[in-house]
């Protein structure tokens, strides 16, 4: 961000916290982007893909080019579109729909959409046009088409509505759609893509044969194949193939089970509404935030790659890549020798493509262009008389309209937050508020919590309110240029708020926040930046100065693989010293006193005292909350100690109890 204008100011503040940050274990001497990126820099990645929400993906290949897009809901502009030419990094192209219009409701205006809106798109590229079909639960289901990605887009509303729906452009130029949930249903769609052809329509799937919703339906191999999301208790990636459009379909139902990279379950709702009832999280491992909704691609090399999301806990829906290893005719995602499975940490397709680190979006805005960074997303329709960025250049200007509470309140704007941790920040110029008038800093959930600057008689006050425990807490200030900021680890899922008035010191207001993930707003939590009336009248304005995102924890390890020192590994009380031995694309090799720790095919562990790169050699992997887990690259499953002090190579993956043993703390 080129500091143009006050925002040295802001910008110093900034700096001073990144230079003690950059001081913390595990960040000195490593520098790297300031944003999560999946791409590891030595030819492996890391998931996520994202760090932040990309839910119900769905990815084609035209060429030796990619394209990514997935659910917005009640979220404006939506339906983004994504590029990448080697799966890893990708850039942002463009958004699909301007907005949703489709009444009151989708405006704030006595009702909300929270939740509706842009749902599971089916995403396509034939005869040189790119189609994006998207179901609005309760409406209708559209069609997208554009010769560019980038657009424009035309919009077709289509004459019914299509539950997570699927379309397959054949080779005989019928043209096919899939949706339902367990019982899958198909028809053949008209010559204008608008109707089913009268009599088509007919159950291919029937719901006892283990498939779920979000589909995904391709033609590979002269087969049909339709991939879907079983959330049921372990979420897992149910697949079935026919020979025929219409069946009859087999399905293989744990084509990906269970695989959460040893996340636990975190904080859920009891119920969507007050007293707003926390379920602490659940560590068993019950995979129920494992991989589940996604679908295939194929590299111009012939190689197969799947990617599918997670539910990520309150950060969101999040979105994977994984290697899939083809075996009698299915393609299952994981390596050989643990099928269903995936390493969260693996080397980069070979797309034939070589791109630098980088991420699809700018998080920070000085709102110095004409127009808003495309990591912004408006909260339903907003009003466009009500904000500007011309008025006052270099700010963001939200005019009131009065609103009950910042859930009803219009023209939030909001951007995805970003974990495993974040601090989003930002400097508001208050002095544009008449009395009634409250602006600030969000983290727009359900509940919902934010801090702001309140116009009361006489002045103005810093106020932090908590939707769910109700709580208030207040704080007089002086000047009008305030920064906000919210300090939000998802891991633990709680966060916190402060404020300044020089951008230097920074005072905690209020009681820590509980993050969820809920099913009310279906999105993971957002920062929004916020102005509305509680007067019940249009009121002043708010100017924001500027918005940044501060990142700890921007890349796939937290502490940097620790080649050449001496280091203990401890797991279910026991402890094993070794030297690591660091090696190419994140593999290390680890060296005990009696010699190298050595994997055979069955997964027994003994030692040598000769090298051996590929019987020693371990994949070095992060679990999301931090700890160690070593894959073997002779079983692709991961080492384990037993509480009697046997250590093996035949963990199928981290368990997120701890109890298997294969979640290292190392110093």
């Amino acid at each position: 961000m080129t500091p143009s204008k006050p925002h040295r100011v802001f910008l110093a503040g900034l700096a001073a916290f990144l230079l003690v940050a950059s001081a913390a274990p595990g960040l000195a001497g490593e520098p790297g982007p300031r944003t999560w990126t999946a791409d590891n820099g030595d030819g492996t990645f890391t998931n996520p893909l994202f760090y932040d929400e990309f839910s119900d993906p769905d990815m084609i290949r035209v060429g030796e080019d990619y394209y990514l897009t997935g659910t917005t809901m009640h979220t404006m502009p939506g339906l983004p579109i994504l590029h990448s030419r080697d799966l890893v990094n990708w850039r942002f192209v463009g958004y699909a729909a301007d907005r949703l219009d489709l009444g009151p409701n989708f405006r704030l205006e006595g009702g909300e959409v929270y939740g509706q809106g842009f749902w599971a798109p089916s995403f396509r590229h034939h005869d040189g046009v790119f189609h994006i079909f998207s179901n609005v639960n309760r409406e209708a289901t559209f069609h997208f088409t554009a010769k560019n990605p980038a657009g424009p887009w035309t919009r077709t509303r289509m004459k019914r509505g299509f539950h997570d729906l699927s379309v397959l452009f054949d080779d005989d130029g019928k043209v096919y759609v899939v949706w339902g949930y367990r019982g899958i249903r198909m028809a053949q769609l008209n010559a204008d893509l608008t109707d089913i052809v009268p009599g088509s329509e007919r159950e291919i799937i029937a719901p006892e044969q283990g498939m779920g919703e979000g589909l995904h339906f391709t033609k590979v191999g002269g087969k049909y194949w339709i991939t879907s999301a079983w959330f049921d208790g372990m979420m897992r990636l149910p697949v079935a193939r026919a020979d025929r459009p219409d069946g009859p379909y087999e399905v293989n139902r744990e084509i990906s089970v269970g695989e959460d990279f040893g996340l636990a379950e975190g904080n859920r709702l009891e119920a969507p509404k007050p007293p707003f009832t926390i379920i602490p999280p659940d560590p068993r491992p019950r995979g129920r935030t494992a991989l589940h909704q996604g679908g295939y691609v194929q590299t111009p090399g012939g190689a197969w790659w799947g990617y599918s999301m997670m539910d990520y806990n309150s950060v969101g829906r999040l979105t994977a890549l994984s290697p899939v290893t083809w075996k009698d005719g299915w393609p299952y995602f994981g390596l050989p020798g643990n099928l269903g499975r995936n390493p969260r940490t693996w080397v980069k397709p070979d797309t034939g493509a070589k791109d630098a680190p980088h991420a699809p979006y700018e998080r920070g805005d000085d709102f110095s262009a004409a127009v808003l960074k495309p990591i912004w997303q408006w909260n339903h329709v907003p009003v466009d008389a009500r904000w500007s960025l011309s008025e006052r250049p270099g700010f963001l200007r939200l005019k009131t309209l009065p609103a009950a509470d910042f859930w009803t309140a219009r023209n939030t704007l909001t951007q995805r937050s970003i974990g495993p941790a974040s601090r989003p920040r930002t400097l508001l110029d208050a002095s544009g508020l008449v009395e009634g008038d409250v602006a600030g800093l969000a983290l727009l959930n359900l509940p919902y919590a934010w801090i702001g600057v309140r116009k009361v008689a006489g002045g103005l006050e810093v106020e932090q309110r908590d939707q769910r425990t109700g709580q208030i807490a207040k704080a007089r200030v002086s000047g009008t240029r305030i920064w906000l900021q919210a300090d939000a680890d998802f891991m633990a899922e709680t966060a916190r708020f402060s404020y300044s008035t020089d951008g230097k010191a920074f005072t905690a207001l209020g009681e820590p926040m509980a993050m969820v993930f809920q099913l009310r707003t279906f999105q993971g939590v957002r920062y929004g930046l916020f102005a509305y009336n509680e007067a019940g009248r249009e009121g002043g304005h708010a100017d924001f100065d500027a918005f940044e995102v501060f990142e700890p924890h921007p890349r796939g390890l937290r502490r940097p693989i620790p080649g050449g020192r001496k280091v203990t590994l401890a797991a279910l009380g026991q402890e094993k010293v070794v030297i690591v031995e660091k090696r190419p694309l994140g593999r290390a090799l680890l060296r005990g006193p009696e010699g190298y720790l050595t994997v055979a095919a069955d997964g027994t562990i003994s030692a040598s005292k000769a090298r051996d790169d590929k019987a020693q050699a371990f994949q070095w992997i992060e679990t999301p909350t931090g700890e160690l887990a070593l894959m073997s690259l002779v079983t692709n499953r991961f080492l384990r100690v037993s509480e009697a002090g046997v250590w093996t190579a035949d963990s199928p993956g981290p368990q997120s109890d701890g109890r298997d043993g294969a979640r290292f703390v190392w110093r």
